[in-house]
């Protein structure tokens, strides 16, 4: 089944999700991703990305150079906006991260929240139980309570995850039907 992946333009075999952390790790062998490619991979307007460290949301990039740290909170923050009103999203991250703006006093890396996420969400696309604890199972809490905070947040994001996978499905139903021949009859 292909899909593009959450929060990202990029269309790829449900499966292969499990391999995004490969695929990112080469974007970014160069350096860093200029406003241009990180608004083209998430399907976002640059001006959204720029409003977004603007607000605090995402920190500056550096010379002009986005993280592939930055490029995931971009992603998670694009995933959760058509279920989750934005101040909701970075009350979540925050919840877990502090100051969004500072990036030393996370307890979990967007990098790796991200691929957490693309994993949970592809065992949600295939129909797989969804194992929370066991994705989490390489986590190593910086701090007592930071897993317990971690999980909770996770759970809200596949759950706004589902919610929106189910309103496109919706979506898509309506599409299907054949509106002329309803009205004929």
């Amino acid at each position: 089944m292909i899909k593009a992946m959450p929060g990202t333009t990029i269309e790829m075999d449900v499966e292969e999700w499990k391999n995004a952390d490969d695929m990112f790790e080469h974007m970014f062998l160069s350096g860093g991703l200029v406003l241009s490619q990180v608004a083209r991979l998430a399907g976002l307007a640059p001006y959204d990305v720029q409003n977004w460290v603007r607000r605090g949301f995402v920190s500056p990039p550096h010379h002009k150079r986005y993280t592939r740290r930055q490029l995931s909170r971009i992603l998670i923050i694009n995933m959760l906006r058509g279920t989750l009103q934005i101040d909701r999203i970075c009350s979540l991250l925050s919840y877990i991260n502090g100051s969004l703006a500072d990036e030393s006093d996370d307890s979990i890396d967007d990098t790796r929240l991200y691929i957490y996420l693309v994993h949970l969400c592809a065992d949600v696309e295939l129909g797989n139980s969804i194992d929370i604890p066991g994705t989490l199972s390489d986590y190593t809490e910086p701090f007592p309570g930071a897993l317990s905070r971690v999980t909770r947040v996770i759970e809200i994001m596949v759950t706004a995850y589902q919610s929106a996978s189910l309103k496109q499905k919706a979506e898509d139903m309506i599409l299907d039907l054949d509106f002329n021949e309803e009205a004929e009859k």
